[in-house]
C-alpha cells in the first residue's frame, strides 16, 4: 500500500515539541511532503532534521500545489476557521489541533463542509484514544467504581502562564483564545468521552490578569498581554444526578490534585488524561489506594512524559484505511465548544443554560 502523503500547516513549538519528533511511529504508513510556515527558522529546520522536501509561506499556494491528499493543522487558534475551512474546500482530509473552530456553529459548518465532500476531518486532542483513557473506560466497564454521581476536572498553565516554550506565546492569550480553549478542553473532552454529552451547564468566568512577563525562553522579558477570560469555574450536568465541576485558569501556581478525579459509589478513579506516563490512582470501597500504570502500546524513543498527540494523526490514517470508525470527529469538537459558550452564557445571565443534543 502506498504511503499516505500529508502536508503539516504551521511549524511552531507544538508541531517541534509534540509531533515531528513522534512521527517516526508512523513512517511504515505516512510521509510529510510539504511544511508551511511563516519562520525561516523552523522552515529550514523542519527541511533540515525531518527531511521535509517542499516548503511554503502561503498555505494556499501549498493548497494549490502540493500532492498531499491530507493537512494537519497545527496553526495558532485564531487561524483556525479560515485554514480549517481552506483544507477541506480544496478536497482535503484533515487533522486540526484544538480548538476546530472558534464556535460550535462553525465547527457545524465545517462538519458539513467535510461530508459533503468525503472527507475524514480528526479534531485533537485526541486524548480519548490515550493508553490511560482506555484503562479507565474498562475500569468503568467492570464496575470497579459502581455508578458515578460526581466528578472533577482541572486544566490550568501556571502563575506565570507560560514557561519552558521557545515560541511567542501572545496568541494563547488573545481574545477568543485563553485556557478555556487552550487547557479546558482536555478535561472536557476525558469527561464527554466518559460520562457522554453534557445536558446543562452553570459556570462563573473572570478576567483577573491585564498581562502578565514571559521570565524563560527566547521571550523572556515580554510583556503579554491578556485578552482572553482567564478564571473559568463550571458545573455540568450530564443528566441522571450525574454532575461534574471543571476549573480552567491561569490564576493558580501549582495543585496537588489530580486533573481528573471520578467519584462512583463504590470507589474514586484519580487520574491525569493528558499525561500519558503518569499512573492511575484507584479506590475501592473498603480498600487502600492502588497505583497503576496503565499499559503504553507505543515505545517514544527520546520522549519520556508528556502527551502522545501523534495517536490522533494514526487514527485519521486508520480511518483512511478503514481499520477502524471516526472516533475524533467535528460533532465532538462542536459539542465542547457548546459547553464553553453555554459557560460563558451561564456567566453573563447569573442562569443555568441547556445544551439540546444535535439533530
Amino acid at each position: 500500500m502506498a504511503k499516505h502523503k500529508l502536508a503539516l500547516l504551521g511549524c511552531g513549538d507544538v508541531a517541534q515539541r509534540d509531533y515531528l519528533p513522534e512521527f517516526h511511529r508512523l513512517a511504515q504508513r505516512a510521509e510529510i511532503v510539504a511544511v508551511c510556515t511563516r519562520s525561516p527558522d523552523t522552515m529550514q529546520r523542519a527541511m533540515d532534521d525531518y527531511g521535509i522536501p517542499a516548503c511554503y509561506t502561503d498555505y494556499a499556494r501549498m493548497l494549490a500545489e502540493s500532492d498531499a491528499a491530507a493537512v494537519i493543522n497545527l496553526t495558532p487558534i485564531a487561524l483556525h476557521d479560515a485554514t480549517n475551512r481552506a483544507i477541506l474546500a480544496s478536497g482535503r482530509h484533515l487533522y486540526t489541533e484544538k480548538p476546530a473552530a472558534s464556535s460550535s456553529t462553525v465547527a457545524g459548518e465545517l462538519a458539513a463542509l467535510a461530508a459533503a465532500h468525503g472527507l475524514t476531518a480528526v479534531c485533537a486532542p485526541s486524548i480519548a484514544l490515550f493508553p490511560q483513557m482506555a484503562f479507565v473506560r474498562a475500569l468503568l466497564a467492570e464496575g470497579a467504581i459502581g455508578e458515578i454521581y460526581s466528578a472533577r476536572g482541572y486544566g490550568h498553565l501556571g502563575v506565570p502562564p507560560w514557561e519552558g516554550y521557545p515560541s511567542d506565546p501572545s496568541p494563547f492569550f488573545a481574545r477568543g483564545a485563553g485556557p478555556a480553549m487552550d487547557m479546558g478542553v482536555y478535561p472536557l473532552h476525558a469527561l464527554t468521552a466518559l460520562l457522554g454529552p453534557v445536558q446543562r451547564v452553570t459556570a462563573f468566568v473572570a478576567h483577573v490578569l491585564d498581562h502578565f512577563t514571559v521570565t524563560d525562553g527566547p521571550f523572556a522579558g515580554t510583556v503579554v498581554p491578556v485578552q482572553a477570560d482567564d478564571n473559568w469555574q463550571m458545573i455540568l450536568d450530564f443528566g441522571g444526578g450525574r454532575l461534574a465541576s471543571v476549573a480552567a485558569n491561569n490564576v493558580v501556581v501549582d495543585t496537588r490534585c489530580p486533573p481528573l478525579e471520578l467519584h462512583g459509589l463504590a470507589g474514586t478513579i484519580a487520574f491525569d488524561p493528558i499525561y500519558v506516563e503518569q499512573p492511575v490512582q484507584l479506590l475501592r470501597r473498603g480498600q487502600d489506594w492502588q497505583t497503576i500504570t496503565p499499559p503504553f502500546p507505543h515505545a517514544r524513543p527520546g520522549r519520556t512524559s508528556g502527551p502522545d498527540h501523534i495517536l490522533g494523526i494514526e487514527h485519521l490514517l486508520d480511518c483512511l484505511d478503514g481499520r477502524t470508525t471516526l472516533q475524533l470527529g467535528l460533532d465532538q469538537a462542536a459539542h465542547v465548544l457548546r459547553i464553553l459558550e453555554a459557560a460563558a452564557e451561564s456567566s453573563r445571565t447569573g442562569r443555568a443554560v441547556a445544551i439540546h443534543a444535535s439533530p
